[in-house]
């Protein structure tokens, strides 16, 4: 099995649609017509949920008339976000089969597919023209990604030159091995973790200038809090992450809390921008 297989098998559940429909019935929300706020969440497969996704939003400066890029686009959380708040056209894509049908239905069931657009690709091969994108955004992905300097390569490829690359990753702090598992991997084989000078590195080699970056440790520990007591009083099938991350997502929160509050791994937001110089 080889490394897509890996990540594409770690997050299939094989009947999330229905999870979710279900989920949403039993909250009184017809299954078939709702807002993006009635998913409260579990479109938003990444810490800080709404609002994390909004920051980077806003950092990145995403307005209305801009063509953005989600890579990993997950649910698509994030890219009906986008869309909806700030008025984006967006493209979403992902590795994950389930992921993109799963989307297509919530954006349809949303009313957003004017706007959005899911499909189902490689990070690492990007099926775009040159410079098709004003913004990229990447959430909670290069986790799964051991060549970060390729996908960076690929991002560069597509943005217009001068176009926004904002990444909002688990990256590594400290020193040591959190404990396993955790929500993108079982296996510290398929962990790819890295610093965010690893990630600096990786973005100036592939065209960009690195513009901000910021660690929110605080923010993700208090996230994580919140979720774990919300969790402890909810049912197994009520909307939020744990729906997605299926039956073991209480240890794998855990874990992830624990790495937090030792200061090893910390939510991380970089934002660059592509030189006009950056190889096409």
């Amino acid at each position: 099995m080889n490394a897509d297989d890996d990540v594409t098998q770690h997050y299939t559940r094989g009947n999330l649609e229905e999870q979710i429909l279900s989920a949403l019935r039993a909250t009184g929300v017809d299954p078939e017509h709702f807002s993006t706020t009635d998913l409260r969440g579990a479109d938003e497969l990444h810490i800080g949920g709404v609002e994390a996704a909004e920051d980077l939003a806003r950092g990145a400066g995403i307005t209305g008339g801009m063509r953005v890029l989600d890579v990993g686009c997950g649910l698509g959380g994030p890219a009906r976000l986008f869309a909806e708040r700030f008025s984006a056209t967006v493209v979403g894509v992902d590795l994950t089969p389930e992921f993109i049908e799963v989307a297509r239905s919530l954006t349809e069931r949303t009313s957003l597919m004017d706007r959005v657009t899911f499909l189902c690709g490689r990070a690492l091969e990007l099926p775009f023209e040159a410079a098709e994108f004003d913004v990229a955004t990447m959430l909670h992905v290069g986790m799964n990604i051991a060549d970060k300097a390729a996908v960076f390569a690929q991002v560069a490829r597509v943005l217009k030159p001068g176009g926004v690359f904002a990444i909002y990753d688990v990256m590594q702090l400290g020193t040591g091995d959190p404990d396993f598992p955790l929500p993108w991997t079982t296996d510290p084989r398929s962990s790819f973790v890295v610093s965010p000078l690893a990630y600096s590195d990786a973005l100036e080699a592939a065209g960009f200038e690195v513009e901000s970056e910021r660690n929110r440790r605080t923010f993700g520990v208090e996230f994580l809090e919140r979720a774990a007591v919300r969790a402890a009083g909810a049912g197994p099938a009520a909307l939020g992450l744990p729906l997605v991350l299926g039956s073991n997502a209480g240890p794998r929160m855990a874990n992830l809390l624990a790495a937090f509050r030792a200061g090893l791994l910390a939510p991380v937001e970089i934002f660059a921008r592509r030189s006009a110089t950056a190889p096409a």
